[in-house]
């Protein structure tokens, strides 16, 4: 069991798939955005699943329309999905389907903390949580308040007045550090090819799960 909830995205195998879902982890994320180079095909998605218990299965996608994420969660049986920075208000209201929602807010070195909090606030009521994505810009701990606009201390406030799941290009000792520290909803982190098939390494993840791990 872990001490923080933990989404895994861009799941592409059933290596990762299995894996996450044997650390336990909330969620599994597919990214469903034809074009993208996560994209994973929905029939694999719903092989996939056939494979692990335990794990909420949540669709990622970017500017879809509301009636395109409803014909996909009910094909597949998502529990839920991940929808993107630029995704409007109104696809958000228009969801029948989806039980649990997230949206990914992308942190670029200008984004400011007034920003971000009032893009929550018109969303909060319809999210289950807010992805904050640091690591597509290469945003780190130490960025913070310095190469980025952002503070820590302003983040910190974030997290506790919205649901955040952290996503952060860090060593997994300092991530665990800076997760003590915020007190976030959790954390998001990434799948990725394997290097064959039914192969990878998951050297990092396991350090970072170790030391999320509880001893039971």
């Amino acid at each position: 069991m872990l001490t923080t909830r933990v989404k895994a995205s861009s799941i592409t195998n059933l290596t990762d798939a299995r894996y996450f879902a044997a650390w336990e982890v909330e969620w599994l994320g597919f990214n469903l955005n034809i074009g993208s180079t996560d994209y994973i095909e929905p029939h694999l998605v719903k092989a996939i699943k056939e494979w692990v218990d335990g794990v909420k299965i949540i669709g990622e996608f970017d500017l879809a329309s509301a009636d395109h994420i409803n014909d996909m969660v009910q094909a597949l049986g998502l529990d839920g999905a991940q929808l993107g920075m630029f995704t409007p208000l109104e696809t958000f209201q228009e969801l029948e389907y989806a039980t649990t929602l997230f949206k990914e807010i992308v942190v670029e070195k200008e984004t400011s903390e007034t920003s971000i909090r009032d893009h929550m606030s018109a969303f909060a009521p319809y999210v289950k949580a807010f992805v904050l994505n640091f690591e597509k810009n290469h945003i780190s701990i130490g960025d913070l308040g310095q190469e980025a606009s952002l503070s820590k201390e302003e983040l910190m406030l974030l997290c506790k007045s919205f649901p955040v799941l952290i996503s952060m290009p860090v060593a997994a000792v300092e991530l665990i550090d800076f997760m003590a520290e915020l007190s976030p909803l959790g954390l998001s982190v990434k799948g990725g090819a394997e290097e064959k098939v039914g192969y990878k390494s998951f050297d990092e993840l396991d350090e970072l799960f170790e030391l999320l791990e509880v001893e039971s």
